[in-house]
């Protein structure tokens, strides 16, 4: 007779919490080797003008994996759990990487890079950012990084100097997910934020949720104050967008314009284009 390899009468034993750790493994073995193989890519989404509709204003190039097969890691499968690991500041290193080579093949384009604060200070990330600097000063101007309200949290004394320092190069923060950490206006005051990025679950059916207006509006005077372009993030129909245009919002971002492509126009088009 065969042992039941996983025995329900065993002390302690949780299959589901075995599964769910069976799933994490495998999800992160499956990141570290796209990251060794450098199956690292961008996909692109554009951020559109609320007051020049069919405009984008800049693009966000998002981090994907491909695994052996040559499909797509869904990232929201491995994003959160990278977040506090090295493997997660090596995939900002090849996201900014990536991003840079960009924004020196396509002299018109202006593009936002995430990373998490954890990545200030790691040495790699740096040297990456000081030789594409280096190579063409002019990316600096068109480079925008997007950290978001949680790493913020999570590493707030290092964000105010690293920002000083990097906007004297032309370099452009956002503040990604803003709701979603519970930022304080104390702490938001402490920072040079340039962009405000209003985290998606605020934006969803906003347009019939009375609370949900009360939040957003709220976040829109915030972003006035300090004197933020304000981006609404996963917008996915008509009437969340034009609603978000009526109350003042700078620009949307979602499903409703564009899914993340990783093949974007401009790639086929002359370089000299303004593409943003």
């Amino acid at each position: 007779m065969k042992t039941k390899l996983f025995s329900g009468n065993r002390p302690g034993f949780d299959p589901l919490e075995y599964a769910v750790q069976l799933r994490d493994d495998n999800i992160m073995q499956e990141v570290e080797q796209a990251v060794s193989n450098k199956r690292v890519l961008l996909a692109f989404q554009p951020i559109m003008s609320t007051t020049r509709p069919g405009r984008p204003v800049f693009w966000e190039g998002l981090a994907r994996l491909r695994d052996a097969q040559g499909r797509i890691l869904p990232a929201g499968e491995f994003m959160a759990a990278v977040e506090a690991h090295d493997i997660g500041r090596q995939i900002d290193c090849c996201a900014l990487e990536l991003g840079m080579s960009e924004l020196r093949a396509h002299p018109g384009l202006r593009l936002a890079i995430n990373m998490s604060a954890r990545s200030i200070g790691y040495p790699r990330w740096a040297q990456i950012l000081e030789r594409g600097l280096a190579i063409d000063p002019t990316v600096g101007e068109r480079l925008i990084l997007e950290i978001t309200e949680s790493s913020v949290l999570a590493c707030g004394p290092q964000v105010a100097n690293f920002m000083a320092n990097l906007h004297s190069k032309g370099i452009s923060f956002a503040l990604d997910d803003f709701g979603a950490g519970y930022t304080s206006l104390r702490q938001l005051k402490d920072f040079t934020f340039d962009i405000l990025k209003i985290d998606g679950s605020y934006v969803r059916s906003v347009n019939t949720d009375p609370d949900g207006q009360i939040i957003i509006e709220a976040i829109v005077a915030i972003a006035r104050k300090f004197d933020m372009l304000c981006v609404a993030e996963k917008v996915e129909n008509a009437g969340e967008c034009d609603y978000l245009t009526k109350i003042g919002v700078d620009c949307l971002q979602g499903f409703h314009f564009a899914a993340p492509t990783l093949h974007p126009q401009w790639r086929s088009e002359p370089t000299n284009r303004r593409l943003a």
